[in-house]
């Protein structure tokens, strides 16, 4: 059972291309987390979290959106925002659009980076045709009054020093603003300065409220450890998000363009050369093997997050970047986190339709068994294992005597 490479997707092979060698509560330190949103951000930056969450009360209510804060609010205040110490102030559905402009006006003012938490639900004013972020008063008949205009955020945000403001969004959309964002998608744009996060699913028309998962999947994350690059942390929060239910939900990701870089002039063109994406396989895999993993990892992360954004979870450019970062996993020597990706690779391709005897399938299964093989903590091997046998037991792969040779091994 071969390792696997990072390159370019394609036909044929899992991964051709460049083989491999409300109340402010203080914040506690954790070093070594970068700031959201910025790179400039020292050690002893005091940040800002808000954590908004804002439905309508009664019938109106599209979102249960309060449901995430007393799980985003266990987390430490410093690693909501990246910094080694911090605030949070907490909105748990606000009733009066200016008293909310008011304190994101007073977060807005602190030189320290900020990062907003908003979970709710968005509607469309009929008169002017801009979104809404509905509050606990607010009705169809009532909304220009009662609801957060989305540019007011916009404008307040706007004021700070680029690169210093992260928005982590989960909102469910009404019919009017769902049709909307999917002609134009930079409806929510919160200016150049700001980056922005999010998923948004349209507003269930009848039964249960919907459920800020993505949000969720944030938090959880960090409570369990994680403390990966942004854009990494979005895309897992996208892929649990859509776990989370029985079926896949309609979904527009928002999340910041990796950077575009002209093409190289050329002789006399007949017209300027456009600009062109470029490759990032060769610069992510000469970054893991310089021993840099860091930095592979946040430059595969962003990659990721804009093939999600384009494509979404559920899609074989997807995959291919979960594969990516399972690669990464063992360059960097952690085997069971490379086993762990290469299984859900397995299981999304299967999930894709893609047949148990397809190449890419079983070569996604026997390099999370030869990973899995690799695995010193017994516990971790322990957990993984019988998710692999499953997966075994389906795709036997081209080895004869594979999944006998698991079960013996896992007694």
């Amino acid at each position: 059972m071969g390792d696997a490479a990072i390159g370019t997707p394609g036909a044929g092979a899992s991964a051709p291309g460049v083989s491999a060698p409300g109340a402010s509560t203080p914040g506690v330190s954790v070093p070594g987390v970068s700031a959201p949103g910025t790179a400039s951000a020292g050690p002893a930056s005091v940040g800002t979290a808000v954590l908004l969450a804002a439905a309508p009360a009664g019938r109106g209510r599209a979102m249960d959106a309060a449901s995430v804060l007393p799980v985003l609010a266990a987390v430490p205040p410093a690693v909501l925002t990246g910094t080694a110490t911090a605030t949070v102030v907490e909105l748990a559905d606000p009733l009066d659009p200016q008293t909310v402009l008011t304190r994101l006006r007073a977060v807005a003012a602190s030189p320290g980076p900020l990062v907003v938490f908003l979970a709710g639900q968005l509607h469309l004013d009929k008169r002017q045709f801009l979104p809404h972020l509905a509050l606990a008063r607010t009705t169809a008949a009532t909304l220009r009054y009662t609801a957060l205009p989305w540019h007011w955020l916009a404008g307040e945000l706007a004021r700070r020093p680029a690169g210093t403001t992260t928005v982590v969004a989960d909102l469910a959309a009404d019919p009017d603003v769902w049709q909307r964002l999917t002609a134009a998608p930079d409806l929510l744009h919160l200016g150049p300065g700001t980056h922005l996060y999010g998923r948004v699913t349209p507003a269930p028309r009848r039964g249960e409220p919907a459920t800020p998962d993505y949000l969720r999947a944030w938090a959880e994350l960090w409570r369990a450890g994680a403390r990966p690059p942004l854009p990494a942390m979005h895309a897992e929060a996208c892929v649990r998000a859509s776990a989370a239910r029985a079926t896949a939900p309609e979904e527009i990701l928002l999340a910041p363009a990796p950077v575009v870089v002209p093409a190289p002039a050329v002789p006399a063109p007949a017209a300027p050369a456009a600009a062109v994406v470029q490759d990032p396989h060769p610069a992510i895999l000469a970054a893991a093997m310089a021993g840099r993993h860091g930095e592979a990892a946040a430059m595969a992360a962003a990659w990721e997050s804009e093939t999600l954004r384009r494509h979404g979870p559920r899609s074989a450019e997807a995959v291919h970047w979960t594969e990516v970062r399972a690669d990464l996993a063992r360059l960097a020597g952690d085997p069971a986190r490379s086993c762990e990706l290469w299984l859900a690779a397995a299981e999304f391709r299967l999930a894709l339709r893609q047949p148990a005897d397809d190449p890419d399938v079983e070569a996604a299964v026997d390099r999370a068994h030869h990973q899995w093989e690799r695995i010193d903590d017994r516990a971790r091997a322990g957990a993984l294992g019988p998710a692999l046998v499953a997966l075994r037991e389906r795709v036997p792969g081209r080895r004869p005597g594979a999944l006998d040779a698991l079960r013996r091994r896992m007694g």
